[in-house]
């Protein structure tokens, strides 16, 4: 099969997941049609689970997602308009009028429950207010993603060691450290806020928004990347020392365990994270009017790392963790690293034009057509072994909505169709 061929198919195979099956879940899944907002607890067949507290990232993030998919010219007004009520509860009980920044999570009916300052979700807050702003013209909508920055600019900034803090109470006091996070800094949160701060640019166009997420670039490469390996590092100390990456107790997900007090290893790299940040570095260039030349060689080595250590080349899929030189640690599959790599590796085969990158995209292409996508519900299936068996079966949890599987079948299929753009020349 020559590769036009092989490229078609699965542009076919994409077009239809996200037209057919993954844009109708999420235009009958996920409102709240008691309080508003969104309910992210789903079970295996897309039905609330009856858990219905409500965290920053998960609201945030659905709001970016229905927005998105609006400015991508999908849903005829009716994703809007879900973005929209979105926003209404998100600016109505989350926002903190006294110290400003939002809660973490609140009460199905609104009441805020955990008050807590995550950088996480104050990060998705900018990403997804920008969004909707940019989809629909709301000026109070980018008011509020223009204040969010200057909230963390005043309040979370680290004008000592760079970078912004992660953990504070309500008052934007810190956290405890270790497990609480007071004492932390993270390549995750600090490529969210490159994000973020993208997205705040391109819906302002302000100069300042510009020079903090060029700012957010250097850092991540000064201090966040291996200067030997190019792959990125998880957790750091405020002066930017390396951490064994520990899990935070607030935070992470179901399928992690939070009593994993000594930490992952330090020679250790998300190959997820790495190609996220690979493709979101080349998107933030392009807004930013930056040529790319100049961190191409940068790029590679994120994809080159996931492409040689973290593809699963004999059963599909890519795996979760592994040591910056040599086979992966972590080997089970989750949604989000197969979603993220999708995307990265079909921007690396337009950015190089190796083939190698395209069969790396096939490879995890086949994994989530076959195994990790629910065909007859429509959404992604969370988690997987080494071996392809589903460990866990739910459609929607705090932290699995549709941020990651909605925006890769669009950015995939955007990518696709360019590909066959430039076959056809």
């Amino acid at each position: 099969m020559s590769i036009r061929q092989r490229v078609e198919k699965a542009h076919k195979e994409m077009q239809h997941h996200l037209f057919n099956e993954l844009l109708p879940f999420w235009a009958d899944h996920g409102v709240d049609p008691e309080y508003g907002g969104f309910l992210t607890y789903l079970d295996k067949d897309g039905n609330p689970t009856g858990e219905g507290l409500k965290t920053a990232v998960c609201q945030t993030r659905m709001i970016y997602t229905y927005a998105s998919a609006h400015r991508a010219g999908l849903g005829q007004g009716a994703f809007l308009d879900i973005a929209a009520q979105g926003v209404d509860f998100l600016l109505n009980h989350f926002l903190d009028h006294e110290h400003g920044g939002w809660y973490w999570t609140c009460q199905r009916d609104g009441t805020p429950e955990d008050r807590a300052k995550i950088m996480y979700g104050q990060s998705f807050a900018i990403y997804s207010l920008s969004e909707y702003a940019m989809a629909s013209g709301d000026r109070t909508a980018l008011e509020m993603a223009e204040e969010t920055w200057r909230v963390l600019k005043s309040c979370a900034a680290d004008l000592q060691y760079g970078g912004f803090g992660e953990f504070f109470e309500e008052d934007w006091s810190p956290k405890k450290p270790g497990v609480y996070g007071g004492d932390r800094k993270s390549l995750d949160v600090h490529m969210h806020l490159m994000e973020a701060f993208t997205n705040l640019y391109e819906a302002t166009g302000h100069h300042l928004h510009k020079q903090d997420t060029q700012r957010v670039i250097d850092l991540l490469f000064e201090r966040m990347i291996h200067p030997e390996h190019g792959t990125g590092m998880a957790q750091f100390a405020f002066d930017w020392t390396p951490l064994r990456a520990i899990i935070f107790k607030n935070v992470w997900g179901s399928d992690r365990d939070v009593e994993d007090e000594e930490g992952r290893p330090l020679d250790n790299t998300s190959f997820g994270h790495n190609v996220e940040f690979a493709w979101l570095l080349k998107h933030s260039l392009d807004i930013l009017g930056v040529d790319v030349t100049a961190y191409k060689d940068r790029i590679r080595k994120l994809y080159d790392h996931c492409q040689k250590y973290g593809i699963d080349w004999e059963r599909g899929g890519v795996y979760c963790e592994g040591p910056n030189e040599g086979e992966a640690r972590e080997r089970n599959k989750e949604f989000w690293q197969q979603a993220e790599i999708l995307v990265g590796m079909l921007d690396a085969y337009l950015l190089f034009g190796d083939e190698k990158y395209w069969d790396a995209y096939e490879n995890v292409h086949r994994f989530v057509m076959d195994h990790v996508i629910n065909h007859e519900v429509g959404e992604w299936y969370p988690l997987f072994d080494e071996n392809n068996n589903r460990l866990w079966d739910y459609m929607g949890h705090a932290w699995k909505i549709n941020y990651h599987t909605v925006r890769a079948a669009i950015q995939s299929e955007k990518r696709l169709t360019a590909i066959l753009a430039k076959l056809a020349k």
